[in-house]
């Protein structure tokens, strides 16, 4: 991959943003014979994926892990020569809840026989209410409405859930959404939920969305890509500031220069659309999504040891805690365990109270929640560091969006309807796996397909009239 010049430039499609989901689109429009130039804010490819080294162990300090069902992304990173390994999981897990540690295996942690019926009964209530969502159409569901207007928080006091359930809940909601249950529309978690395949599927290790993650790292799917695309096809450090846009095509403004294309796919997450001035404006719906779909708020927090210890007491690694700032850790430790690594996970208001630390404070806090489920050897790792998605100036948050009430029925038909020769793609966008990396892929190459098609009908049109279409 080269860094352009960022000398005004017309190609075929602009596509604005070199994440997963920009690179996807931008891949797929090149093997259909189309020019393309990715312009990106950052002074690196991969947006919400982003990977390091500490201490001789490997860290996904953005996306991570692809489940079974996660096509798009393995298949893309197939092509490109990146591997995949299973999640370490053998062993106990544990749950630090009320100030007691307990061990336990499988899915569910042991909150009592009471807390475990009431947990069954509103899983099942759930799950019911999610298969009802029709998938990229929430807004066409029985009621959107009604269940637009209410958050997560709502319906779990509506249902006199007991608390065990809700600090469950409350867990799954930081972690997956970086937020807090009062904070985000019920109708955007069922339907995100329904497009994992359900709450086992989304939060499972096993046969689940953290079944495997990658040997050289996440970014590194997007590093090739984008160094495929070849030299000067995609300019990094180019922030987009004005996109017009019409009839005859798009002429997409950077401080370095402009390029004109036909069509464009903006690959942005949803909040950054309103960084960026279009003329005309952008319809109703469009402009709702940029102000209301506000990103979440997780961090992430890798520690590097020189073994994974934890093995050694029959542990897997994988924590949930209600205390925080770490509420859930993986042991993503290499295969040969020549160095133990565990990722720990920071969200919703327990992030916004840690990111806020200096980098120290930050360090102490994450550790001593280790510490406190695995024992004073996690207070001294040989390497350590943590990524705060919210400090991100062009990424805002994370892990994906975090709409709240009312946010969801009224705008998401913006999240991916085209307007005119504009096209949107971002892991937000996709019909299915949204928030995933999975996601990300398949609504680039989606996007890239609604160009493909309507390039493709407009020169039909130009053959037969030899006239352009209005």
């Amino acid at each position: 991959m080269a860094q352009s010049a960022g000398a005004d430039a017309e190609v075929d499609v602009v596509v604005v943003g070199a994440g997963l989901s920009g690179l996807a689109a931008a891949r797929t429009l090149q093997r259909h014979g189309l020019t393309v130039r990715v312009l990106e804010a950052l002074d690196r490819v991969g947006g919400r994926v982003l990977s390091a080294t500490v201490a001789g162990g490997h860290a996904d300090l953005g996306g991570t892990f692809v489940g079974p069902d996660h096509d798009r992304i393995a298949a893309l990173a197939d092509e490109v020569g990146v591997h995949r390994r299973p999640t370490h999981e053998a062993g106990d897990n544990l749950l630090l809840r009320r100030g007691r540690v307990r061990r336990y295996r499988g899915t569910i942690p042991p909150v009592g026989t009471v807390a475990l019926l009431d947990l069954a009964r509103t899983r099942s209530a759930f799950a019911r209410a999610s298969r009802g969502i029709p998938l990229g159409r929430p807004w066409d569901a029985p009621g959107a409405a009604a269940l637009d207007a209410r958050t997560l928080g709502d319906w779990l006091a509506a249902r006199r859930t007991t608390r065990a359930t809700r600090d469950l809940m409350a867990v799954v909601t930081r972690t997956s959404w970086g937020c807090e249950p009062a904070e985000i529309s019920l109708l955007h978690v069922l339907h995100h939920t329904a497009q994992a395949g359900g709450l086992d599927r989304m939060l499972d290790t096993a046969g689940g969305a953290q079944e495997q993650h990658v040997v050289e790292g996440a970014q590194e799917v997007a590093v090739r890509v984008a160094a495929a695309l070849g030299a000067g096809a995609v300019e990094l450090g180019a922030p987009v500031l004005r996109v017009d846009h019409g009839d005859d095509g798009v002429a997409v403004r950077t401080d370095a220069g402009v390029t004109r294309a036909r069509r464009a796919v903006v690959a942005v997450p949803p909040a950054m659309r309103r960084r960026i001035r279009f003329v005309p404006a952008l319809p109703a719906a469009h402009r709702r999504l940029a102000q209301r779909w506000s990103p979440g708020l997780l961090s992430k927090a890798y520690a590097v040891y020189d073994t994974p210890f934890w093995r050694d007491a029959g542990l897997s690694g994988m924590t949930v805690s209600d205390e925080g700032p770490v509420v859930v850790t993986f042991d993503v430790s290499p295969p040969d365990a020549s160095r133990g690594v565990l990722l720990g996970f920071v969200g919703g208001d327990h992030a916004r109270t840690w990111d806020e630390l200096d980098p120290a404070g930050r360090r102490a806090r994450a550790l001593a929640s280790l510490a406190r489920l695995l024992g004073r050897r996690a207070l001294d790792p040989l390497g350590y560091v943590d990524q705060r998605w919210g400090e991100e100036d062009w990424i805002g948050g994370g892990p994906t969006a975090a709409p709240g009430p009312g946010a969801v029925a009224w705008s998401a038909t913006g999240l991916a309807e085209p307007v005119g020769p504009l096209h949107w793609a971002g892991s937000e966008t996709a019909h299915r796996l949204m928030g995933f990396m999975d996601g990300a892929v398949s609504a680039g190459e989606r996007a890239a397909h609604e160009v493909v098609r309507a390039l493709a009908a407009t020169e039909r049109v130009e053959r037969t009239t030899g006239i352009e279409p209005a």
